[in-house]
């Protein structure tokens, strides 16, 4: 069953709409792979010149599906290690796409949806969308989408939100850098057109070069990004098979409170 809608307008807009409403366009393996694929193939056809990521229904993504979270609670090390990693594959692929990309948010994210987000070139949202980093709430980290949300909102409010796991308005988002652009759900097409139309004034070898150039001056690349995948993915398994992590991935999953918040 396919979990992403793919099309491609003649201006070569390749619009990838994660298509699971029902989960609220939460990503398993299937859509990850997807994902993944459609964004290799897009890096690699010249008739491309702007990717468009967006979700079905109210839903930007949730995240984790955690249906399938549920399948890594007893997985071992090296799966959960290997699982992180197809996410961090994910990530790198976008956020170093040679072509720009825009989020298309229609609606709230969280943890590794809003990841997507933060990997996106340009990002325009409606105004009623909520958002978090709420991993640490399941005795987890985000990890595998940590260099990209800390580039965007800064470290400071990296800490902040990491460490206590609260949901954000889309002002807030705005204010902190993760979002460009709010609107009123009724124009966000219109937005989102805008932005196309500007980007096709550019040459497609020009943008190319400027997205790398930024890359190239912020001292990042896919390669040296490649090496911190390795750490965080690493990061994310070890907690996941921790005593902590199995609790508050079993307490999310029986709709209970973590034990580490009785005294709370």
């Amino acid at each position: 069953m396919h979990t992403l809608k793919n099309s491609t307008d003649k201006r070569g807009v390749l619009t990838l709409n994660m298509h699971r409403p029902e989960v609220h366009n939460a990503f398993d393996i299937n859509m990850i792979a997807e994902l993944t694929e459609a964004l290799l193939e897009a890096g690699h056809n010249d008739s491309v010149r702007i990717v468009v990521i967006t979700g079905s229904g109210s839903c930007f993504s949730a995240g984790a599906d955690m249906n399938w979270m549920r399948s890594l609670v007893d997985a071992g090390l090296e799966d959960n290690e290997s699982d992180a990693l197809r996410l961090a594959k994910l990530m790198r692929s976008l956020n170093y796409l040679s072509k720009p990309t825009i989020a298309r948010i229609n609606g709230s994210a969280f943890g590794g949806g809003l990841g997507l987000i933060a990997a996106c070139d340009i990002t325009i949202s409606v105004d009623h969308a909520r958002f978090g980093l709420t991993e640490a709430r399941l005795g987890l980290a985000p990890a595998v989408i940590s260099p990209y949300v800390i580039r965007c909102i800064g470290e400071a409010n990296a800490r902040r939100y990491f460490l206590s796991g609260e949901r954000f308005d889309a002002q807030k988002a705005l204010n902190i850098g993760l979002i460009q652009q709010l609107v009123p759900a009724d124009q966000l097409d219109q937005a989102v057109e805008g932005i196309i139309k500007e980007l096709l004034k550019s040459g497609p070898l020009a943008v190319a070069e400027c997205k790398r150039l930024a890359f190239e001056i912020a001292a990042h690349n896919a390669t040296s990004q490649q090496a911190i995948d390795k750490y965080t993915a690493k990061l994310i398994a070890r907690l996941r098979v921790s005593q902590e992590g199995q609790e508050g991935l079993a307490a999310f999953l029986e709709k209970r409170k973590p034990d580490w918040t009785n005294s709370s």
